[in-house]
């Protein structure tokens, strides 16, 4: 038979039932405990103690329970978001002393992965995006939100073939923490696994009663005060989208969201489109293997000072402009920056005290907001005249308009200076923050609090005066408080308002008005002063509050400032050059360097090299040359030069003349995809498949190696036939970097118009090679295959070997088995049986055609067979 259940976990039970899935903190004292699966959960997750109050009850009656201090519960909560798990705050919603029986308590936040804000569980420099995608037979509709800074981007697509795409590359582009998806977009094929498995990003099913369009519309126009003109009349779908997103986020969040204000809709024709696969090989913000943000161009172009500017930043990479215009008003203020080192050096050292205005406002509105953000709030905001003098030096249209959207709010600054404590404790439900002076009700109670034992003398010196008894005292004890012993010999002189106390041996005790209001004074000022700061701390956050969309302002201003002196930063450390970018068809770049390689060798100076290109007799480069020569290396480097040029930034070369380019595309290496059943030359292929779909005559093509994953006949004629279309003006005409082993596509050169032949250039000295990492016309006379098995370290014995084999296959002799005339030198024993299998397996290997994958796997293999 079930235990009875008491009112409390009854409480429990009704509340855990209106939340089934989330994880449910709730309030106890000063614990937040978990319950039954949730205590399980937990308690696994967290490694806790799993415990139970019912110790005296059988076993199976006993509930599961484990529990959190509520004042360190932030990094148990994050711990517990970061593996995408919700949690539900439920706090007590009345006072315990008042209230009568059991003490309400419900709901006040849901925290998901997506509506984190505490700056505990954010990463600094990085945004924190919850989106909401909408579809439907006529369009997708996406709208993303960082709710720490009030951020909100929204843009749609007309439902066809291309449009999971674009969408696929714009949930990439900004990677949300949370995704909530409307029925159509759930069942949607392939987005789901997209988000889960490619993104790591938690989603669930929204349903459509969140995206109705006669819901959605009234709520976006009362949400948001500015940017609903830019959204195009009768684009529902964003609309349904930013509707069903601000649903979810009332749900769950419960608080003033009034910072979310600022309405962004952008789209395609604004930005350069990045696929997921493009910005992970090109390694923009992080590397491949690590994942680390060292040796990626994030890691080189990033050295902002404040919080805002290293989100920004990030965006601006993901992001690159199409305008030439905006383009170039981004390069006129890199330029000013960098010509003048004493303003760029003046402001990066202002920049770095400047707080993180974005989220601190974030959390003044959102309501979670203690003394210590007001404080810094107001610390930032007072770095910006500083900033605004420093940029009065710099001529560039773009500075200027920015230095008049910094706006210190000195008002507020003064209200905040004058209010609190340089340095405030970490609660505002304890008092203290208030600064003397500021407030005379809460000096009087302070003082009331500082100094009773003086107030009790002067009261007790005032009474003996008045009333002529000499021989008495204030005094207090746990059973009567204060009370005023008078000696018997004068009781004769006890006014008759005072009442008796107590009766004792030698004298008698009283209580005056006077000091029973005294007396109620002190006991109750620690009360009231907390009372009293709490309270104007309510009334400073609502004057800020006020000016939430003037800081948001500025905030937006400082970190545009900061990222444009970030760039000038880079170039002038790296003797970066601004590339001249307008609409034409050219990609000219003099002695271009890689921005990531050049920072991370060690004893060696960077070969630069030139790129030529156009939409005509300079269409297609075929690229030839040794494995490990830096093939990949130059096609990355002229892809990550042209997506700086866009960002706005300067480029690592002497001179270059970028023509707009619309979308990158690459096809540079491949794993095999086991979990999905997919090959390595399947997601090669599914990868070029994607490329040809959708790139457009002002798209680059990077195309490293297609075609090797397969034989080489059929590898050399699908390279061949992708070549051809990417050559071909009435089919797409792209610029194109084609690297390939295939020599024997080094003859189309002649044959299709705009093709010509590169190669990596290398020197022969006796058995050895040297790569000089240039680029230069023609194609490769021999691919040094054999060399390059040698540098990486095979026996000598079987170099040898191979060099034997390649001689012969070359004059076209049948060479004999290795087994059959072995010479003097390479006699085999019969117990070299490691020998044997090597040697049958390099007269089974083309080394003409290895990746660099295949042959490091193949030295593995013989290294293994040698060694039994």
């Amino acid at each position: 038979m079930p235990a009875e259940t008491t009112p409390m976990m009854q409480q429990y039970l009704d509340i855990k039932a209106q939340n089934p899935d989330s994880i449910l903190f709730f309030r106890l004292g000063d614990f937040y405990e978990m319950f039954n699966e949730d205590a399980k959960l937990v308690s696994k997750e967290l490694d806790l103690t799993l415990t139970t109050r019912d110790r005296n009850k059988p076993p199976e009656e006993r509930t599961p329970m484990c529990g959190v201090p509520y004042h360190s519960c932030d990094s148990y909560i994050a711990r517990l978001i970061a593996k995408g798990y919700k949690v539900a705050i439920c706090e007590q919603t009345e006072d315990p002393a008042l209230a009568k029986g059991l003490v309400d308590r419900e709901i006040i936040r849901v925290i998901t992965p997506g509506t984190v804000i505490a700056s505990s569980m954010l990463e600094e420099g990085k945004n924190n995006y919850i989106c909401a995608v909408y579809a439907d037979s006529a369009a997708f509709g996406l709208c993303l939100c960082d709710i720490s800074t009030g951020e909100v981007y929204a843009t749609s697509f007309s439902a066809g073939a291309e449009a999971l795409d674009h969408l696929e590359n714009e949930l990439g582009r900004f990677h949300p923490a949370e995704a909530v998806l409307s029925d159509g977009a759930f069942q949607l094929d392939g987005l789901v696994p997209f988000l889960r498995e490619r993104l790591d990003c938690p989603c669930e099913n929204g349903g459509e009663a969140r995206f109705r369009l006669d819901a959605a519309r009234p709520l976006v126009e009362k949400q948001f005060k500015a940017g609903l003109d830019t959204l195009p009349r009768g684009d529902e779908g964003a609309v349904q989208a930013a509707g069903g997103l601000l649903t979810y986020l009332y749900e769950t969040q419960k608080t003033d969201l009034s910072h979310i204000a600022n309405f962004t809709y952008y789209t395609a024709e604004q930005f350069m489109e990045l696929d997921l696969t493009a910005r992970q090989t090109l390694e923009l913000t992080s590397t491949l293997r690590s994942k680390d943000k060292k040796g990626s161009l994030l890691w080189v172009l990033d050295k902002t000072k404040t919080a805002m500017g290293g989100r920004l930043l990030r965006g601006w990479m993901e992001r690159p402009l199409l305008s030439p215009v905006q383009i170039g008003r981004r390069q006129q203020a890199v330029s000013d920056l960098v010509e003048d080192i004493i303003t760029r050096e003046e402001l990066a050292l202002t920049l770095r005290e400047v707080t993180d205005l974005e989220r601190l406002i974030g959390r003044v509105v959102y309501g979670s907001a203690g003394g210590r953000d007001l404080v810094a709030l107001s610390g930032g905001l007072a770095r910006l005249p500083r900033i605004r003098e420093l940029l009065g030096h710099c001529p560039s249209a773009l500075l200027q308009s920015l230095r008049e959207e910094l706006d210190d709010l000195p008002e507020v600054r003064d209200l905040l200076d004058r209010a609190l404590v340089d340095e405030p404790p970490f609660s505002v439900r304890e008092g203290g923050f208030i600064r003397d002076g500021y407030d005379p009700e809460v000096d009087e109670q302070r003082n009331l609090l500082e100094h009773s034992a003086e107030l009790l003398a002067q009261l007790e010196a005032r009474t003996k005066e008045q009333t002529g008894i000499k021989n008495m005292k204030i005094k207090s004890n746990k059973v009567f408080g204060y009370y005023i012993e008078v000696a018997k010999s004068q009781i004769d002189l006890v006014p008759p308002e005072w009442a008796r106390k107590q009766t004792t041996v030698n004298a008698e005790r009283y209580i005056s008005q006077e000091l029973k209001e005294l007396e109620h004074a002190i006991l109750s000022a620690q009360d009231k002063v907390t009372a009293l700061e709490y309270q104007i701390f309510c009334q400073l956050k609502q004057a800020v509050c006020a000016q939430v969309h003037r800081v948001q302002k500025s905030a937006a201003a400082v970190a545009q400032v900061d990222v444009l002196n970030s760039f000038a930063a880079v170039a002038a450390a790296n003797g970066y050059c601004m590339p001249q970018v307008d609409a034409s068809n050219s990609l000219t770049i003099v002695e271009g360097r890689h921005p990531v390689v050049e920072k991370v060798l060690k004893n060696a100076l960077f070969v630069p090299n030139d790129t030529h290109m156009d939409c005509g007799q300079d269409m297609c480069a075929i690229i030839t040359g040794p494995n490990m020569a830096g093939k990949s290396t130059y096609m990355r480097q002229v892809a990550l030069i042209v997506l700086m040029a866009q960002m706005g930034s300067f480029v690592p070369a002497k001179s270059a003349h970028i023509g707009v380019v619309d979308r990158v595309f690459t096809r540079i290496g491949a794993s095999d995809d086991l979990s999905a059943g997919q090959s390595t030359f399947m997601v090669e292929m599914t990868e070029v498949a994607a490329l040809l779909k959708n790139a457009t005559r002002r798209s680059l093509l990077i195309l490293d190696e297609i075609g090797r994953g397969t034989s080489t006949y059929d590898g050399m004629a699908i390279a061949r036939a992708v070549l051809e279309h990417c050559a071909d003006p009435r089919r797409l005409g792209a610029k194109t970097l084609f690297a390939t082993h295939y020599h024997e596509l080094t003859a189309l050169e002649g044959q299709i118009p705009g093709v010509k032949n590169y190669n990596i250039a290398a020197k022969k000295k006796g058995s050895d090679v040297i790569f000089l990492r240039k680029i230069v016309r023609g194609g490769a006379d021999q691919s040094y295959g054999v060399e390059v098995a040698k540098l990486a370290g095979v026996p000598d014995r079987v170099v040898r070997r191979a060099r034997e084999i390649l001689e012969e296959l070359e004059a076209g002799v049948p060479q004999p088995a290795a087994g059959t005339q072995p010479s003097v030198e390479e006699q085999i024993s019969l117990g070299d049986l490691g020998g044997q299998t090597v040697l049958k397996k390099l007269r089974m290997t083309d080394v003409n055609v290895l990746s660099p994958i295949e042959a490091l796997n193949l030295l593995a293999e013989l290294k293994q067979d040698l060694a039994q």
